[in-house]
């Protein structure tokens, strides 16, 4: 997978330092306590300990080693965590823009000495309980990371990732599968015509079909033009043809190499069997090497550069006429450097992040365009570091206007510099992250130091994160102008800045087409007549290895025995505070508070559903009580760990037409600050501010413009949505409140030029919402604070009993669910059951500027607690590993595909980033016929279950324990039922439900794509093009 850092980095850099510990108060001797034992200077299988460090604020132990014989270097994080992580990082440094770190991440992946079967990657993903397996190539690092709950599956998984990065088959066939080959567009006709085919040569199609990705790596390429970073690391599309075979064997042979590497484990398992497994079966059998991979500084321009780059125009563009981007670059110190890297980040958000920030107030208000550009603020994932401001969705005229408005604002700030109160939020935003755990903080930590210390940079300082904090005060105390003086030095008087503008090319697809034909061409014509018959010969030769049944046999498995039979209970309570039925669950949160509620849609008139994701989107930014939206921001800031409002549309789990439609509130915050939390609550709910409609036009504009980025990211979300539409209720207003139907909305919105009407619609939503007769809380906290926490839900509850009002539902087919199954005489949910809903068969095409397509097909199927849903679940992933995943991917070149079972009772087939639409139309049809055919093993059912399993057993934060509960009635009963269903599923059942619910007569489907230009759609009457 292609990393594109500037935008991935940015969000892992303020991440959260967070993490499950939920155990490390039972244990009498705690991972990051026993891993204080170790000595510097101590030897352990090989490796030596360097330095051993306690980290209190993220509750480990921090142990540095190296490699004796090699130099490897090696960083263990012991924390009461039982989701263990490991990673392996390289620094690959690519002096083109073949792609060739990109494509040897997918062909290591492909087979290894000890693993000779073809893709033992993927064939893992079914023989394992993983939590995560994957692997990224950035700039300038190539990261192999996986985790697992399971000791066993961590040994298994170890074992694999070893051999296949510094013992890979690299055969040419994998080469040709996942890089680049010339092939006959149909492989068995020899006088079809050659096309280049290849999942990498089609991933990046798609990725510099996106418009964001595109300007992100040309910024980055003219920024530094003089290494490595000048190049695409994923591989630019007509360049990746120039790599050959050889070529990836020597990069693999001077990069893949223990003294290039840095190993990362993280959680509760022993350190020694780490080391002595990967001493044993890797490291033992390499000599040390200078691999020569350092980057060296970028020279430093005498005078600032402008450049200008095209792009292909946005269909889904607010503004036709402004789809130009516009952004200042700023290259910043060596991000080895930890305490200048911690203040450049805190100075980047203190300029440009929300409403109270210089450049948001001098760029994005004055609507010259419709956000900042897809680059913004600090970037630390290259080795010196840098910083970038402009504006996307801008005119041309306006460029010289935003270049003026960037200098003047960079003077005002040196001039003024910064309110305390805005340093004291961000502060509280780090110590909030701090605490806050997420499930998956292994990965976070590994995400997080991995830039710093490819570059030699210390990782345990960066774990330091209070040393940074304390330093950071200290500094302000010393020197008031601190941060002035930083903006002046790295922005005022920075003479190597880049200004890069991009604009819309009606005839850039055509001339990329034109391009990819041209480099076609030119490798053809070389061709004699006994070439062109062994690229036939070859084609052939890799479609029948890929049509053959693979032996898996050689790779390591867990057992369908090896998954825990019942589930772990979490206690919930029901209680009630001012009427309103309240859920308790109480959790380790480490000193957290988690609210939420949900509030029913039911009384809310049918025409205001399309404006509810814009309510959810701007009633937490307009300002309320006696706050403006300024205020408001910074209180948020202060007080919280953010308050959002997003709509819900659940389906019920025991009727396909029926389900719950709502939104939800969340926020989280510190103990000491409830009573501050609730406030801004109860302001929003007695005094929202609705009436600032060129405050409104702002955030209408930022929001239609995400969404029309979002839609080459997420093709084939947008497609699954559509094409389930017209089969469950349920389904149809998904589509309304987040498929394409919202984003055609927005630009719609986007495109008024008088907002009125809008904003006399949001109070009329609000008062249908925020109503204590259709609310229901939640809240998620330590026993020590549940009764202050309860006690401050109360006094909310009493600000806002005024928000009370018995009003009739829109619907008169409303069905009573008790929130406690214990009690049916209690507070209950109130879903909506169309019992005469007509479901209907749905071809839809949307065309769009993308070289690829994003296709799906869905099909009704049946609701959670049935007893066929299980099967479906397994059948789904079966079908994926086992069928198409070869076809849609392997052959048809795309980057993903598959089937899995939806909680609301579609079953649906995807592709993802597909030159295809129509092919995989029919691999679809195929996966079905395979499945009824009943060809497939005890041993693929199996494999499957742990996959299904390995989903269902993911860990829960214990921030939202409790809430499949509270926001779907799924309560652990029917988890344990469903758990027994699937343990149960054979192959009778396999069969039994293909046939049943996926074979052509009896299955009523809806079908979408989103893709280019298509002939054979375009003359098919049964499609609708959009």
């Amino acid at each position: 997978m292609f990393l594109q850092t500037k935008a991935v980095l940015q969000k892992l850099r303020y991440l959260g330092f967070n993490g499950r510990q939920q155990t490390w108060r039972l244990k009498s001797t705690s991972a990051a306590e026993r891993a204080l034992q170790y000595q510097p200077g101590q030897n352990i299988h090989g490796f030596t300990v360097r330095e051993v460090v306690a980290v209190p604020d993220l509750f480990l132990t921090a142990v540095k080693l190296t490699h004796d014989k090699t130099g490897a270097q090696y960083l263990h994080a012991a924390r009461d965590d039982s989701n263990n992580l490991f990673s392996v990082q390289l620094r690959t440094t690519p002096m083109d823009s073949t792609g060739v770190p990109h494509i040897l991440e997918h062909t290591v992946l492909c087979g290894s000495e000890k693993y000779p079967c073809r893709d033992p990657f993927f064939k893992m993903l079914n023989r394992s309980l993983s939590t995560f397996m994957n692997a990224f190539t950035a700039s300038d690092y190539t990261m192999y990371p996986f985790s697992t709950q399971n000791e066993k599956d961590f040994q298994n998984l170890l074992s694999v990732y070893l051999d296949a990065v510094f013992f890979p088959c690299l055969r040419e066939q994998d080469f040709w599968q996942e890089g680049w080959r010339l092939e006959n567009e149909t492989p068995t006709d020899p006088n079809s015509p050659l096309v280049f085919k290849g999942v990498v040569f089609n991933e990046m199609k798609g990725a510099f079909s996106d418009n964001e990705q595109l300007y992100a790596q040309h910024l980055q390429n003219k920024l530094y033009p003089d290494h490595t970073y000048s190049v695409v690391s994923g591989g630019e599309p007509l360049a990746i043809p120039d790599l050959t075979w050889e070529q990836l064997k020597h990069f693999h042979a001077t990069h893949y190499h223990p003294s290039n590497a840095r190993f990362f484990t993280y959680g509760d398992l022993p350190l020694e069997n780490h080391l002595q497994q990967i001493q044993e079966e890797a490291l033992s059998k390499f000599q040390r090497i200078d691999p020569n991979t350092q980057v060296p500084p970028q020279p430093h321009w005498a005078s600032p550069r402008e450049d200008r780059v095209t792009c292909g125009p946005d269909a889904m563009a607010p503004d036709p006429a402004r789809q130009n981007t516009l952004c200042v670059s700023y290259l910043l110190g060596d991000i080895t450097d930890t305490f200048e890297g911690f203040t450049l980040g805190l100075l980047s958000s203190l300029m440009i992040s929300g409403p109270n920030s210089p450049f948001y107030k001098s760029l994005i208000e004055p609507k010259i365009g419709t956000d900042f550009s897809s680059v913004v603020g600090y970037d630390g994932s290259t080795k010196e570091a840098s910083f970038s401001i402009g504006l996307q969705g801008m005119a041309e005229d306006d460029t010289e206007k935003v270049k003026q408005i960037i200098s003047q604002t960079i003077d005002d700030i040196i001039q003024t510099g910064f309110e305390e109160e805005r340093i004291e939020a961000l502060l509280h935003k780090i110590e909030i992250q701090m605490k806050h755990q997420s499930t998956n903080f292994g990965l976070s930590l590994a995400s997080y130091i991995a830039s710093s210390w490819n570059h030699d940079g210390d990782p345990v300082e960066l774990l330091r994160i209070s040393d940074s904090v304390a330093k950071f005060r200290e500094a302000l105390k010393e020197k008031p102008r601190f941060l002035q003086d930083k903006v002046k030095f790295y922005f005022k008087e920075n003479t190597h800045r880049l200004t890069l503008a991009m604009s819309p090319d009606e005839t850039y697809m055509d001339k990329q087409a034109e391009a990819e034909e041209e480099k076609l061409q030119k490798k053809i014509q070389d061709l004699s007549d006994s070439d062109r018959k062994e690229i036939h010969e070859k084609g052939l030769e890799l479609l029948a290895a890929q049509s053959k049944t693979q032996d898996a046999s050689c790779l390591p498995a867990l057992k369908v025995s090896d998954i825990e039979p019942t589930i772990s209970v979490t206690p919930v309570q029901m209680s009630s505070a001012g009427g309103v039925p309240v859920q308790l669950c109480e959790q380790p949160t480490n000193g957290l508070v988690y609210f939420r509620a949900m509030c029913s849609l039911n009384t809310l008139p049918e025409e205001l559903r399309l404006y509810v994701p814009l309510f959810c989107t701007v009633i937490t930014k307009m300002g309320c009580g006696a706050l403006d939206y300024r205020q408001q921001a910074q209180q948020m800031d202060l007080r919280t760990g953010g308050m959002s409002v997003s709509t819900q549309v659940i389906p019920d789990s025991t009727h396909l037409d029926t389900f719950e439609q709502g939104v939800l509130l969340s926020s989280s915050c510190l103990e000491r600050n409830l009573p501050h939390m609730f406030q801004l609550w109860s302001d929003l709910f007695n005094k929202p501010h609705f009436d600032n409609e060129e405050r409104l036009r702002v955030l209408v504009m930022m929001s239609a413009q995400e969404l029309a980025n979002g839609i080459s990211y997420s093709g084939h979300m947008y497609a699954m949505t559509r094409g389930g539409r017209h089969l469950t209720p349920a389904g149809d207003l998904e589509e309304t409140f987040g498929g394409m139907e919202q984003v055609r909305f927005m630009k719609r919105i986007a495109e008024m030029s008088d907002l009125s009407q809008v904003v006399r619609t949001l109070p009329r939503i609000k008062k249908h919402l925020f109503n204590l007769d259709n609310m229901r809380c939640a809240i998620n906290t330590t026993p020590q604070k549940m009764s202050d926490t309860t006690a401050e839900l109360e006094s909310f509850m009493k600000d806002v009993a005024g928000n009370r009002k018995k009003r009739k539902a829109v619907r008169t087919n409303i069905v009573k669910k008790p929130l406690d199954p214990e009690d049916d005489a209690g507070p209950s949910r109130k879903l909506i059951s169309e019992t005469n809903f007509q479901p209907c068969q749905m071809k839809t095409f949307f065309q769009l500027p993308f070289p690829v397509n994003f296709v799906s097909e869905s099909i009704r199927t049946v609701p959670f607690s049935h007893e066929d849903y299980a099967s479906l679940c397994i059948l789904g992933k079966m079908m994926t590993a086992k069928y198409l995943h070869g076809q849609i991917r392997e052959k048809g070149g795309a980057y993903g595909g598959g089937a899995r079972m939806g909680g609301g009772g579609l079953f649906s087939f995807y592709s993802y980033r597909d030159p295809n639409s129509m092919q995989t139309l029919s691999a679809f049809r195929k996966g079905v016929d395979w499945a009824k055919s009943g060809q497939f093993t005890q041993q693929d059912i199996d494999e499957a279950k742990l996959s299904v399993f390995s989903a269902v057993d993911s860990p829960v934060a214990p921030g939202n324990k409790g809430m499949s509960r509270f926001l779907g009635g799924v309560t652990d009963e029917m988890k344990q039922n469903h758990r027994e269903q699937l343990f149960a599923v054979d192959h009778k059942n396999l069969v039994d439900v293909a046939e049943r619910y996926l074979g052509v007569g009896q299955r009523t489907c809806g079908v979408a794509i989103l893709g280019p230009e298509n002939n054979t759609i375009k003359k098919d009457p049964s499609w609708i093009v959009k």
